[in-house]
């Protein structure tokens, strides 16, 4: 195995673990807000108590993330340095407002959101849970941005190999950027939205915190009615602008290997095995034109081939295909148990029904396997390039590292992440199976007890397992 290949392997293992903790915090710090908001304005001790009980995992889950951003930073001048040389100038500022803006916000206010309970007025409590909020938001956009840019680069000129940046603004909102911001986003919530409706459905099944989990399946059940059609916008828009700006990109998703008779229009390929060798897919079921009519709008519109390119210029096709596939199969599966549930909901018999308590346990993990496999048919459909049509991955990998120091990171850092992050779900597991708490009084700060509330506590074992 070359350096290249672990090299990539190392940045997907490691992405793959930072991905899905701040996708959910981003949805979940949006979710205290507005349980923060619902007791301000009710002053209904279960909208405080489900605060409580939310923010303690969103500490666990923001503090993971953070330890594995950590080390995929460190990548970029270890196994990636001619990448870091030669686009820097771009990456290397978009990073740092990152930093400057999202992180900073956050890391002021997370304190007085975990700590400043009675510490400080509600009113200033609630802003900073808003600024944490926003931070998540802020940290998307350059995040998006600086990956849009490597998947439609404009904005920079090429000067002796190294990309300088001359118009910031199209840097920023290149053409790929929006309509990602956009999924993204909605992913993250998504993800967080069908994690709060399996758990209260937990709960129902259980028959245990039956007033928490009742409040908190129908407001995930509202917005997710709101949320996953709007996804499906949103996926069919950055689906044409990907025709537009990375055609082959699109191929591999649909394994469209040659172009069709003229007039036929593109079938659509429901199941099929890529066979990359012989340019061709083996055992494919297809509906014709649905194709066009999905990918172009038209009925007998085309879309460039895979053959089109050579074959170095191509993707793999076989994950690709397969991740847009399951990306889509999930979003599907959520959007009929969203309908389902509402009409259950509109009906009265939604706390009832075990089927749909357990279809919303069953894709409670869905957003993350949704957010994963979308992510890989991002990154993998990007190949061979880096920097889309101009900087190849082969040619941005480091130049004098060997395979054996990559490896031996590789291994560490998998099992290092087995035991951080093992030990983290767990700690989250105890948290979900404990449930929310009546919230214990803060101390009386006129009698000089400054002592903090304990916001990551899990409580006694045996409270946990009694309840």
């Amino acid at each position: 195995m070359s350096p290249l290949l672990l090299s990539r392997i190392q940045f997907g293992f490691v992405i793959s673990f930072h991905i899905l903790f701040p996708a959910f915090t981003i949805g979940l710090a949006h979710w205290l807000a507005f349980l923060e908001w619902r007791w301000l304005r009710t002053r209904a001790e279960v909208w405080r108590d489900l605060y409580f009980f939310w923010l303690r995992i969103f500490a666990i889950s923001f503090g993971m993330g953070v330890v594995s951003g950590i080390v995929m930073s460190f990548q970029f001048g270890t196994n990636w340095a001619v990448l870091s040389e030669r686009a820097g100038a771009v990456l290397g500022p978009l990073l740092s407002y990152e930093v400057l803006t999202a992180f900073f916000l956050e890391a002021s206010f997370l304190g007085v959101m975990l700590f400043g309970w009675k510490r400080v007025s509600h009113g200033l409590h609630f802003f900073s849970t808003c600024m944490v909020a926003l931070g998540t938001l802020l940290s998307t956009f350059w995040i998006l941005a600086a990956n849009s840019w490597m998947q439609t680069p404009q904005g920079h000129e090429i000067i002796d190999g190294m990309f300088i940046p001359v118009d910031w603004s199209a840097i920023i909102f290149n053409p790929s950027f929006p309509y990602r911001l956009v999924h993204m986003t909605l992913a993250a919530f998504i993800t967080t939205c069908f994690v709060i409706g399996g758990v209260s459905a937990w709960y129902l099944r259980r028959g245990i915190h039956l007033e928490p989990a009742r409040r908190m399946l129908k407001l995930a059940v509202a917005f997710a009615l709101v949320a996953v059609p709007a996804q499906v916008l949103v996926g069919d828009l950055h689906g044409l602008n990907v025709g537009e700006h990375q055609p082959i990109k699109l191929a591999a998703m649909e394994a469209h290997w040659h172009a069709e008779p003229e007039g036929e229009g593109v079938p659509l390929v429901l199941f099929a095995l890529p066979n990359e060798d012989a340019e061709r897919n083996d055992f494919e079921v297809a509906i014709p034109r649905l194709g066009s009519l999905i990918l172009t709008h038209s009925w007998d519109g085309e879309i460039q081939p895979l053959t089109s390119v050579p074959a170095s210029e191509r993707p793999p096709v076989a994950p690709v295909f397969w991740g847009f596939r399951v990306m889509v199969g999930l979003g599907v599966a959520m959007l009929l148990l969203t309908l389902a549930s509402a009409w259950a909901w509109w009906r009265g018999w939604l706390f009832e029904s075990k089927w749909l308590l357990n279809g919303w346990r069953l894709l409670s993990p869905a957003g993350f396997i949704a957010l994963l496999a979308g992510w890989y048919v991002v990154e993998i459909g990007r190949q061979p390039w880096v920097v889309y049509g101009l900087l190849r991955t082969s040619e941005a990998v480091s130049p004098n590292i060997t395979a054996a120091a990559v490896m031996g990171s590789l291994i560490t850092f998998a099992i290092a992440y087995a035991v951080i992050f093992g030990a983290g779900i767990w700690y989250l597991i105890g948290l979900v199976r404990k449930g929310p708490q009546p919230h214990e009084r803060a101390p009386d700060t006129e009698d000089g007890d400054k002592t903090p509330a304990r916001p990551l506590s899990v409580g006694d074992r045996d409270d946990a397992e009694a309840s």
